[in-house]
């Protein structure tokens, strides 16, 4: 495993609503001591859903805050609750949280680097658009969302970024052109992304269609989203013939384990592909939520990611157990 994940008991000290349906959260350690994290951190939550622990992980706002672990939860009713009930806690409530996490990968020897963000993606980027302006003023922060009121810590980044950061309203007809921007930017320019599971995905396409390196394009990304409404699903286990429902609250990787299905998993934000398992068939329609996989694999349907991805439908697995193991 990459994380040993450290839990300290936390307090919920301050909330405040950024926009419509986004609320940030100041949670405080115990003993909290204000170091700084890398770019990109994250920190895993303690939640309950329908009366069961549960984790969710939350991209850190900005860097080190004296007064606590800053993220921000967008509420979405087509979701497994973490939102829910994250916004159902007042000032005072009590709760777990991990030690700061990063899986961006930050090159600090570049000359130009450009921030995309689509709506709660802004969050990991905040941090990472105040780190980059002490090196160098070559920073520009583009950021997508459905109306300039949905446009979380503006009163942050504007008098940081000035002209450098572009807003881009849908309801004002305002588009992020990702191949024009990708197209014009200066060579070996680092590009930092976070956004919804299209935008990441309509982003590689443009990123791969200007001829850029790979590895220039990097991304943090949140695995709730997806293509698909969120919904209850069906997996059948092959040779057993088990079948086993995913409630639309739960993932398929905390189902399979609680029904005894021991799947080994690590970051569980379909970053990493330690929880991936082998799809038999496919009666329906899978929702591959992960960054793991390339487009080619999530074409196939040969493996998903069982923190994040779902489905429409039923979906056979290979699990690996065999009944004489067992």
């Amino acid at each position: 495993m990459r994380f040993q994940d450290n839990w300290s008991p936390a307090t919920l000290v301050a909330t405040r609503d950024l926009a419509p349906g986004i609320r940030e959260f100041i949670l405080r350690p115990d003993g909290y001591a204000c170091a700084p994290y890398p770019v990109g951190s994250h920190i895993k939550v303690s939640v309950f859903i329908a009366g069961q622990a549960d984790v969710r992980s939350y991209s850190l706002v900005g860097e080190a805050d004296p007064r606590g672990y800053r993220i921000a939860v967008r509420f979405a009713e087509d979701s497994r609750g973490g939102s829910r009930y994250l916004w159902s806690l007042q000032p005072g409530a009590r709760l777990d949280v991990t030690s700061p996490t990063s899986l961006l990968q930050v090159d600090w020897q570049r000359q130009h680097y450009c921030l995309v963000a689509g709506g709660i993606g802004i969050t990991p980027l905040v941090g990472a658009a105040q780190a980059l302006m002490r090196k160098t003023p070559n920073v520009a922060l583009h950021y997508a969302v459905r109306s300039r009121g949905d446009a979380a810590y503006l009163d942050e980044l504007s008098p940081l970024l000035g002209d450098r950061l572009a807003v881009y309203a849908a309801d004002q007809a305002q588009r992020l052109d990702l191949a024009g921007l990708f197209a014009g930017l200066p060579a070996g320019t680092a590009v930092l992304f976070c956004g919804p599971m299209r935008m990441l995905d309509a982003a590689r396409a443009a990123w791969a269609a200007c001829g850029r390196a790979s590895s220039d394009l990097n991304y943090e990304t949140f695995g709730s989203s997806g293509r698909l409404a969120t919904e209850p699903f069906k997996v059948r286990l092959r040779g057993s013939g088990e079948e086993i429902i995913v409630p639309r609250d739960r993932s398929l990787l905390d189902v399979l384990n609680a029904a005894g299905h021991e799947v080994m998993a690590d970051c569980r934000r379909g970053e990493c592909g330690v929880c991936a398992i082998d799809v038999v068939a496919v009666e329906g329609e899978i929702d591959h939520r992960d960054v793991f996989f390339s487009e080619e694999q999530k074409h196939d349907n040969r493996k998903l990611c069982a923190c994040v991805s779902r489905a429409h439908g039923v979906v056979t697995i290979d699990t690996l157990e065999r009944a004489d193991a067992l």
